[in-house]
């Protein structure tokens, strides 16, 4: 499956909700998985991000989809991109 990074930005409400309950953070992962989306690494970050999730996903349309559902729960923001693992990048360059 292609590879996706998620950065995540908490709004107040789910600083407050990290805060009160921290192991809902996991219960996300579990979340993401019901969809399909297999949790590979979950980052705690310091700076513009504060999570970083990298995961496997089957396409671009699931991973618009959990955007758009934790999104609009009002307590995180999701940025994400693809990601091509090095070796394929520079063999598809080579091509």
């Amino acid at each position: 499956m292609p590879l996706y990074i998620l950065m995540s930005t908490l709004t107040d409400n789910g600083w407050k909700t990290v805060k009160d309950k921290p192991e809902r953070i996991k219960e996300v992962n579990r979340e993401l998985e019901n969809y399909g989306v297999k949790v590979l690494h979950l980052y705690a970050t310091l700076g513009p991000y504060d999570f970083v999730n990298i995961v496997d996903a089957p396409d671009n349309n699931r991973i618009a989809k959990i955007s758009i559902e934790l999104g609009s729960r009002g307590t995180i923001q999701i940025k994400s991109m693809p990601a091509i693992p090095i070796d394929e990048f520079i063999a598809a360059i080579k091509k």
